[in-house]
């Protein structure tokens, strides 16, 4: 039988979608354990993490935290660290640790069969870990010069300086790495991050993939057995957010392109405006075939690429349109972004458009839980974030719930003239 290749294949809607069930239970220290269970492959991951994010930094130690979690592996008062890695090498495991804004997390894969030798040497990096001064120059060396190439990026220097007037330079969602307070760190205040954040402090752990009975049994006996005190005392208020609204032009001689960001702060994931926002960014910019690739990549020819996205943390949101183009473009591309704000603003967006978001989001949803844990990536937002239960399990209704209606009134509430900062760096 031929194919007809004139008619389009088949298809079925994506309404809903059938996730793996949570279980949650806790260790004998208090710390919750929240499984997600998949027999299909002879692997697992375990995740341990903790609120010790660079939120936590105390102000004059920007990137303490980033070097806390960087160094972990990288000695303790009984292993150096090629015995570490070394240990880890041994049963094919991969240990990965992570620091972000609100959290970091020390996450390993592994067999299953190889756990009860893997689980001891978590342990032991949690709560025997020391920060080497050979180490720890080498690590700052690396990490001041990958600075110093970024910052002749003007794509870096323009996110830099977006999220400093988004946010403000004294607010941890607006710090950023930066050369001279790097080159001021020392290994006592990756220390002493590691003492007040991480070791001996409250955490949660996540379990994904061939998990069981066994399995969990092993992480009580291990993680379980850690000593857990109170979470740190130091007192950490929550700074205000102070948005510098005067568009800024960061001139860059040579520079043969200019980098634009444009956006607003926004609320968290758990605001009734959220799905709703989500569908308006996706017309808008959120995909390869939004507004903006086509007007000002397709039809214009200004750039490779521009797209918007929106961002949540545990304490704020943000919006942000980011491209790079030639810079004799620059003022074109601005004018080009406002005028498909001003469309959205204004015109409701056609039933065929807003049906093709609709089902790219459903399926790009569907398409992201293909392994357990990449479920797991997705529960662990609503876990850390404390979202409601059924946050994934409605996130495809919520989506398709979204009208033309609810598209134009966000872009009028949320993308008004006058609410989007604006940085551009190169030339005007």
């Amino acid at each position: 039988m031929l194919l007809d290749r004139t008619q389009a294949p088949d298809y079925q809607l994506v309404n809903d979608a059938r996730l793996v069930a949570v279980k949650t239970q806790k260790l004998d220290n208090g710390a919750p354990l929240y499984l997600i269970a998949f027999d299909q492959q002879p692997v697992m991951r375990v995740e341990v993490n903790f609120d010790a994010g660079s939120w936590f930094e105390p102000d004059d130690q920007a990137g303490a935290a980033f070097f806390a979690w960087k160094m972990l592996s990288e000695g303790t008062r009984s292993r150096t660290s090629a015995q570490i890695s070394e240990a880890f090498d041994q049963y094919g495991a991969f240990l990965e640790l992570n620091n972000g804004f609100d959290r970091g997390s020390l996450v390993v894969y592994c067999q299953p069969k190889h756990l009860h030798k893997v689980l001891p040497l978590l342990a032991e990096l949690l709560t025997e870990a020391v920060y080497p001064e050979k180490e720890f120059d080498d690590l700052k060396t690396m990490t001041l010069q990958n600075l110093k190439v970024n910052f002749e990026k003007t794509s870096h220097v323009a996110s830099v300086r977006f999220r400093e007037k988004l946010f403000s330079r004294a607010h941890p969602y607006g710090r950023s790495q930066q050369p001279d307070s790097v080159a001021r760190l020392t290994p006592a205040d990756a220390q002493h991050f590691y003492e007040r954040r991480i070791q001996l402090q409250p955490f949660r752990v996540l379990l994904a993939g061939q998990v069981g009975i066994t399995e969990v049994a092993l992480v009580n006996q291990y993680l379980g057995a850690l000593p857990v005190g109170p979470p740190g005392t130091e007192a950490m208020p929550t700074p205000t957010i102070t948005t510098d609204p005067t568009p800024e032009l960061i001139e860059k001689a040579g520079s043969l392109q200019s980098s634009i960001r444009m956006g607003r702060t926004l609320f968290k994931r758990n605001h009734p405006d959220f799905h709703k926002v989500l569908v308006m960014n996706e017309v808008f910019g959120g995909y390869f075939g939004s507004r903006l690739m086509k007007n000002i990549r397709e039809q214009k020819g200004y750039t490779y690429g521009i797209s918007s996205n929106v961002g949540a943390f545990r304490e704020a949101g943000q919006f942000m349109i980011g491209t790079d183009v030639k810079r004799e473009f620059t003022q074109q591309t601005i004018d080009e972004i406002w005028k498909e704000i001003r469309l959205l603003q204004t015109e409701p967006v056609g039933d065929d458009e807003l049906m093709t978001v609709k089902n790219y989001m459903a399926g790009e949803f569907v398409g992201s839980l293909n392994t357990p844990f990449e479920i797991a990536d997705r529960y662990k937002l609503i876990l850390l974030d404390g979202l409601p239960a059924d946050f994934l399990s409605h996130y495809i209704a919520r989506i398709r719930a979204v009208t033309a209606s609810d598209v134009q009134q966000m872009a009028q509430t949320y993308l008004a003239e006058g609410s989007l900062i604006e940085v551009v760096v190169g030339s005007k």
